[in-house]
């Protein structure tokens, strides 16, 4: 079985090319990178000096949006599907709703407790620091818990994490884009994600087949997301889906517009995207950020998202260094990106952050540099993870495009300018 830990550092530190498999780019089995050899040997080193520094506080950018933005969980449970990874299990699922606020509140965690134990187990390892050197149990956002919701209808968008990502680690953007009034919803994949912290503190760490376990996982995400809808279809009815029954903000239901839906994702979670866009016409427009769409499938034309093509909006944006050989990921480099663009009969658009890498698209492009700040991070991780691009002009290229493209094609307020004339970091790919 795959480890929590190997699944912890492939999220953190792997080079693209050792841990294709496990992030859903591309062929190849999940090797040990180097820098973690050793596993709790180098933990239980780091943790010897913890007593050394205080531990670093965790500090986000501000949404640039006009609304505050409120957060509530979810606990949702299908009982007419068992769950694929564990046996006389049903599937269960936590999901964050991120939504534009009348007022602010107590500022929500970043991390559930036990997601960040755990998570911050693998982080010591990846940035080669003591554990505790970083608060992420303490850290917290720039969302309000149970916030008073913002009176009016807000489009729906669901973001998928990449493979093993806990769904925390996009807070960076799906808080900006509920500052700029979508209601955002991010869905952990129970099992497959490194951990999920259920209510009551029940911790379900990752648990997979050595190998073989691609196309259930493709097809459990789209079904996890599928399900999602779902329950916020009941939640806009005026039924509480949560399993315990919590408190949820008054009026969470009555501001979803779910006649205006998209999904994006970041590695397997783009697959994701464009996998329910395939088989669900209420996503009306979807994000893929750097996930090669064939993953799981030795021929593109045998994935049927990429055979189909899709008839709605879509943009792909990659990087750099995830494409084939190293090189960048884009329609033309990429096979089935290629396959994709060529049978695609909606808008699309192909951008690439070039001095990027897979992990520019999360909060990694912003805690990396704050590290810097506070301790020496390994080259290796930051060449693996951000790549050369300024932090700041990425920040701006994706707090420009994704809101850019929702409004476009949610809100049909069109961006002609924005697709014209591309940033700094960015290139358009024609």
């Amino acid at each position: 079985m795959l480890t929590r830990r190997l699944l912890l550092t492939a999220t953190l530190l792997a080079p693209a090319a050792r841990t294709a498999q496990a992030l859903g780019l591309g062929g190849g089995a999940v090797e040990l990178p180097a820098p973690w050899a050793g596993g709790s040997a180098a933990v239980t080193r780091a943790a010897g000096a913890r007593h050394l520094r205080k531990a670093v506080q965790l500090r986000f950018p501000r949404p640039t949006g006009r609304f505050p933005v409120g957060t509530t969980e979810l606990h949702l449970v299908d009982h007419r599907r068992r769950d694929p990874w564990v046996a006389g299990r049903v599937r269960e699922l936590m999901v964050s709703v991120w939504y534009p606020a009348g007022s602010g509140g107590e500022r929500a965690a970043y991390l559930p407790q036990g997601t960040a134990e755990v998570y911050g187990e693998g982080a010591a390892v990846a940035l080669q620091q003591p554990v505790g050197s970083v608060d992420w149990a303490g850290a917290r956002t720039h969302a309000g818990l149970l916030a008073p919701v913002r009176r009016g209808r807000f489009p729906v968008v669901v973001f998928s994490p990449g493979f093993g990502v806990p769904r925390g680690l996009a807070t960076v953007m799906v808080t900006e884009l509920a500052s700029r009034g979508y209601v955002v919803v991010t869905v952990d994949h129970t099992f497959e994600a490194a951990a999920v912290e259920f209510p009551g503190g029940r911790l379900e760490v990752q648990t997979l087949p050595d190998d073989g376990y691609a196309l259930t996982a493709r097809a459990t995400r789209a079904a996890d997301v599928r399900f999602v809808l779902d329950e916020l279809t009941k939640l806009a009815a005026g039924t509480n889906p949560d399993a315990e029954q919590r408190r949820l903000p008054d009026g969470l239901g009555q501001i979803l517009d779910l006649r205006h839906i998209g999904a994006f994702g970041h590695s397997a979670g783009g697959i994701t995207a464009a996998d329910v866009m395939d088989v669900d016409r209420r996503v009306h427009a979807g994000i893929d950020l750097d996930g090669t769409l064939a993953y799981g499938y030795s021929d593109p034309s045998q994935c049927p998202a990429v055979a189909h093509g899709t008839d709605r909006p879509f943009l792909l944006f990659g990087t750099g260094g995830t494409g084939p050989n190293g090189g960048p990921q884009n329609h033309h480099t990429e096979p089935s990106w290629r396959m994709f663009w060529a049978n695609s009969t909606g808008w699309h658009r192909d951008l690439n952050l070039p001095n990027g890498r897979h992990y520019s698209f999360i909060d990694h492009q912003a805690l990396i540099p704050w590290f810097q700040r506070f301790f020496p991070v390994p080259p290796e991780l930051i060449a693996n993870t951000i790549g050369s691009a300024d932090p700041e002009a990425v920040l701006l290229a994706l707090r420009t495009y994704i809101p850019a493209f929702f409004d476009q094609h949610l809100r049909q307020r069109p961006q002609y300018g924005v697709w014209s004339h591309p940033l700094p970091e960015t290139t358009n790919i024609r």
